[in-house]
């Protein structure tokens, strides 16, 4: 089997050995023959080795259909975003075990016990997944607009006296990005530690000036997983989605909002609708542990100390677990998560995602709960930032409709939420998308509460929104265009890829 370490190799010395043939007698339809024969045995190994991974079989069947409708481009493709190599080096088990053990990381959680019978084993998988302390908090609010977002990022910011941790996928140098640097270089100047991650490909347009001019005022700035030529690198498929802030300890920011104009002003004159959560006391703990770990990740430093895990009491009546994925290992746990969370529902289930791309065991947990006599509403935008991820979410709706689940097209501008609630009690705010990438490859973050109060204003905020959408009917979706529906079933053959 030919190792996928030797790929590129291989694929040079395909190449050489065709422009030998072709500057022989050869006549350049025999050597672009000899080449397309080779090529295809490289791609018969590859299909062996993607099969022999007992991979799920969306995924493997994603891939054959790359290497049969795209020659040559699939084989890049593949090298790219297909192997695992990198992953197994970068993100480790081992590496992330080892932070995880360390004693200063551990937090300690609340009893299971605290929160509903119905939910400690939801509690208890998050434990075992994803390391995941049930902790309380003293106070939550459910941000729903970005400017109120940007305004307590900014009073937060403000109020620290010794430490500042901040992580976004994309932190763009415009009005919004260089607001921050600015407040945060005046933090520094003032003595408190301030530490920022920011992912590679997520700012790869950012030029170094940007970030430099913040480590020239004394902070700490790293990008995850460096990549120097983002076209050029499987490091692409492996990307840290997360969004946090914690200050001092004591409070702390999850949710799906960046750092761009474009989450406070919106798209071509469309707005944009995020979510994020504000939480203190104990419970900043799971986001600063989070934190932490990817800051180990970047800058193999691990910080430690009693100031970066305050003691609070908390209240004991709202608790919340901060629950990471990463693509390592093979227990995706906000996905599993989800499912688990629809297997129990009793009452209704409603759901935010800019990109519906789910797996089959997501698929079949919403249309089983749907027969099962839960409410569950799905709700995406009409038009997200992807016109590729509309189509492909499209593709995924017709088996929905007939298990009852009501699906709603959101028409109040570009819906970048990434919300569950569940039975006014049990409520998930992050980074996660319903879709392959965020399941699978990326590394994402997301809240998920036990507490009424969170729970009814996440489900206000959804029933709010539902205003400012329309129902997608069986009967509407059945009278797409049938170059639409083709467009739609053929996107969907790559959407693990996407």
């Amino acid at each position: 089997m030919l190792k996928a370490a030797f790929l590129p190799l291989f694929c040079f010395f395909m190449f050489i050995f065709a422009k030998i043939l072709a500057s022989m007698s050869w006549s350049a339809t025999s050597a672009m023959g000899v080449l397309y024969w080779l090529y295809w045995i490289v791609v018969i190994f590859i299909m062996a080795r993607v099969v022999l991974r007992n991979r799920d079989t969306v995924k493997t069947l994603a891939w054959i259909m790359v290497f049969i409708f795209m020659p040559f481009l699939g084989l890049a493709l593949y090298f790219f975003f297909g192997r695992d190599t990198r992953k197994k080096k970068m993100a480790g088990k081992r590496l992330l075990s080892q932070i995880k053990q360390h004693s200063t990381l551990k937090v300690d959680g609340c009893a299971k016990g605290d929160i509903q019978p119905e939910y400690q084993s939801l509690a208890t998988f998050f434990e075992n997944a994803s390391s995941a302390s049930l902790l309380s908090f003293e106070n939550a609010e459910v941000i729903s607009d970005t400017h109120l977002f940007a305004e307590r990022l900014f009073e937060i910011i403000s109020s620290a006296k010794d430490h500042i941790h901040l992580q976004f996928y994309i932190i763009e140098d415009d009005e919004f990005g260089r607001r921050l640097r600015d407040a945060l270089v005046e933090k520094a100047k003032q003595g408190v530690e301030v530490r920022l991650i920011y992912d590679s490909v997520g700012c790869w347009r950012v030029g170094s000036d940007f970030f430099e001019s913040m480590r020239y005022a004394g902070i700490y700035v790293e990008s995850f997983l460096k990549v120097f030529f983002p076209l050029f690198s499987n490091r692409v498929n492996y990307r840290n989605h997360r969004k946090i802030v914690v200050a001092d300890g004591e409070v702390g920011l999850v949710g799906g909002c960046n750092i761009a104009d474009r989450y406070l002003k919106g798209i071509n004159g469309a707005g944009w609708r995020d979510t994020m959560l504000m939480l203190k006391g104990v419970a900043v703990n799971g986001l600063q542990a989070s934190f932490l770990i990817d800051w180990y990740f970047a800058n193999r430093t691990l910080i430690s100390g009693k100031k970066y895990f305050p003691v609070s009491e908390g209240n004991r009546k709202s608790f919340v677990q901060v629950v990471t994925s990463n693509p390592v290992g093979d227990v995706r746990s906000i996905s599993a998560g989800y499912v688990k969370m629809l297997s129990q529902a009793k009452g209704y289930v409603y759901l935010q995602t800019p990109y519906f791309m789910p797996d089959e065991s997501f698929l079949l947990a919403l249309k089983n709960a749907s027969m099962s006599g839960v409410d569950v509403r799905l709700m995406i935008p009409e038009h997200s930032d992807s016109v590729i991820a509309d189509y492909a979410a499209m593709s995924y709706l017709g088996t929905l409709f007939s298990a009852g689940v009501k699906v709603y097209l959101y028409r109040g501008g570009v819906l970048h939420s990434k919300t569950v609630v569940c039975d006014d009690y049990l409520s998930s705010i992050g980074s996660t998308n319903l879709d392959f990438r965020s399941f699978f490859y990326n590394f994402e973050v997301s809240a998920f509460v036990y507490d009424k109060g969170v729970a009814q204003n996440v489900k206000e905020c959804f029933l709010k929104d539902l205003q400012q959408c329309r129902q997608l009917t069986l009967n509407e979706y059945r009278q797409r265009s049938f170059f639409k529906r083709c467009a739609e079933s053929f996107i969907k053959l790559f959407s693990p890829l996407l």
